[in-house]
């Protein structure tokens, strides 16, 4: 019997709404056209395949014979860590694709345009959802071939490595989800990408500690993956649709009658929680108020513009997110990692470079590629201005506001140091702790401008700068994990660790403690790498000097107007 026909005789609709449903959607359908067709999507994939290959090529065992009836501890930490791995992928990848779906649309000015259709605004969210995550999910899907790999060696079961991705895809769902709905309450991608990451970045450090914590329990972890994860992302991403498409079907960000410039102080009438009040301490240092009075002779117009104009031009909503976000996970940090679990303090700094690493990029990857995107960047080069003070007007308001944010976490580092005398004797572990996220505020700094100057598009400005970041800060201490867990040779161990230079996690973790930070009255202290250390800070030196010359030379074509 025909199936049509068979259909046919029910009383319901088997049909969605218009617009609903994937084949006649056509949201989703021109998405998936644009970003799977992409040199990016592509370059991907290949990159992705290749380092799993490559992990999978450098842990796989040399010996002749393998006793496949035994479970090595070694077989599961490597699973473990794959498993890990993409899930900080995930995490980081999600919402660079899924912050720009909305968002995007107001910077390419067709958002009424896609507002004004017949298509519904589920429709609308669905469709953009799925197509943003779409790639992501095609990149878990290729690590299939390669975990099935380690499979005979033991030490995990299918069942783990199923729930293992469903909670993947769960994860990417959810993360993808926070993106949309960040994405729908900004007008950039830059400020709707970077609250992403805040939002997220509890949810990776809480789904990380899940799993290490129930890691000799796999059949808990097992039902916890399986059960609790999933009911709790499909509650968290229908609120979140829902509240996006309620925000589509009533938008209050429409229309151009001077709604480029933000009311400041309806917007602070209206706000919950934080309210910036420009006029008093310390909301002045990063957000002073507007000016009402004329210039000094000699100052630097740039400058003054860009202080008092440009970061009020969209409103203060992202500023008060990043501030409550980032306060709120410091306060319980700041209690358990100064106080309670004292050898763990360099988390805490880990904590607050993450923090500059997401946030900074964000004041400065736009300095040079928003003149650009307005078009505006030629009429700047033919004032009397030089390129160097546009430059440095520019570089010091992004760079003051990226420290001044970043300096909120510090205070609570501050004040739990200064109220426990465990850390009185280790006067060069603290000084550490305050010098490194000194030098990574400069250094994100410089490597953000660098990327504005040499990109055309702000998002990819940024995602530049995270890359470059994620290079030299995140990989070295990878290499370091992974190697320790594969048992490499000493002599190896040694090269991947002078690696780490780069990266001030690895020298956050080098400083040296003594017996009173591990609580104990007997000779237990930690020398730490002092070589490590001080070869960060010169490596630091040099990323800054190279980043200078790369602004030279762009310099040199701005005052030539080689644009």
């Amino acid at each position: 019997m025909n199936v049509h026909a068979l259909l046919s005789h029910f009383p319901f609709r088997w049909n969605l709404p218009a617009g609903m449903g994937f084949k006649n959607n056509p949201v989703l359908q021109r998405e998936l056209l644009v970003n799977l067709r992409t040199n990016r999507a592509f370059i991907l994939l290949a990159v992705y395949q290749i380092l799993l290959a490559a992990v999978t090529l450098i842990a796989w065992p040399s010996d002749e014979r393998l006793n496949l009836t035994e479970n090595p501890p070694s077989a599961r930490r490597l699973v473990d860590l794959f498993f890990l791995g993409q899930y900080v992928i995930a995490s980081l990848i999600a919402p660079s694709f899924a912050a720009g779906t909305i968002s995007g649309e107001k910077e390419r000015q067709t958002y009424e345009m896609l507002l004004a259709s017949p298509i519904r605004p589920g429709a609308i969210v669905l469709g953009k959802l799925i197509a943003a995550l779409t790639h992501l999910a095609l990149l878990i899907v290729a690590s299939l071939p390669i975990i099935v790999l380690f499979l005979p060696l033991g030490g995990v079961s299918v069942y783990e490595v199923a729930a293992a991705y469903l909670g993947l895809f769960v994860s990417v769902i959810l993360f993808g989800a926070i993106g949309v709905f960040c994405s729908s309450y900004f007008s950039r991608t830059s400020n709707s990408l970077v609250v992403s990451y805040l939002v997220i970045l509890p949810l990776v450090i809480g789904g990380i500690l899940l799993w290490q914590s129930l890691a000799t329990d796999g059949l808990l972890r097992l039902k916890v993956i399986v059960f609790i994860v999933p009911a709790f992302a499909i509650a968290a991403v229908t609120l979140m649709a829902a509240a996006t498409a309620s925000r589509l079907l009533y938008p209050p960000d429409v229309g151009s009658e001077g709604k480029e410039i933000i009311d400041l102080e309806q917007e602070a009438a209206e706000a919950v929680g934080l309210v910036i009040q420009p006029d008093q301490f310390p909301d002045r240092l990063f957000a002073p108020p507007r000016r009402d009075t004329l210039m000094n002779d000699g100052a630097n117009p740039v400058y003054d513009k860009e202080i008092h104009g440009e970061i009020f031009s969209q409103g203060t909503l992202m500023l008060r997110l990043v501030i409550q976000i980032s306060i709120l996970l410091a306060i319980p940090l700041m209690g358990v990692l100064l106080f309670w679990l004292t050898p763990h303090a360099p988390w805490f700094a880990v904590y607050v470079i993450v923090f500059n690493l997401l946030v900074g990029p964000v004041f400065l990857a736009g300095t040079f590629t928003s003149e650009r995107e307005r078009q505006t960047l030629d009429l700047l080069l033919t004032t009397t201005l030089s390129p160097w003070k546009i430059f440095w007007g520019k570089f010091v308001v992004g760079f003051r506001v990226a420290f001044v944010l970043t300096s909120f976490l510090v205070w609570p580092m501050l004040l739990g140091i200064a109220l426990n005398p465990q850390f009185y004797t280790n006067w060069l572990f603290i000084a550490g702790l305050f010098a490194i996220p000194i030098a990574v505020s400069v250094v994100n700094a410089f490597v953000a401008i660098t990327a504005s100057l040499y990109q055309n598009r702000t998002v990819m400005a940024l995602m530049t700068t995270y890359v470059v970041l994620i290079v030299l800060y995140v990989i070295p201490p990878g290499l370091n994990t992974l190697a320790s867990t594969l048992d490499f040779s000493e002599s190896t161990l040694q090269w991947i660790n002078w690696i780490g230079v780069t990266s001030p996690f690895r020298a956050l973790f080098a400083l040296p403690m003594d017996q009173h930070l591990f609580d104990s009255d007997g000779e237990i202290f930690y020398e730490g790498q002092p070589s490590l250390v001080v070869g960060y800070f010169v490596c630091s030196v040099l990323i800054v000097a190279i980043s200078m010359f790369l602004i030279s030379i762009k310099m040199k074509r701005l005052g030539g107007h080689l644009e």
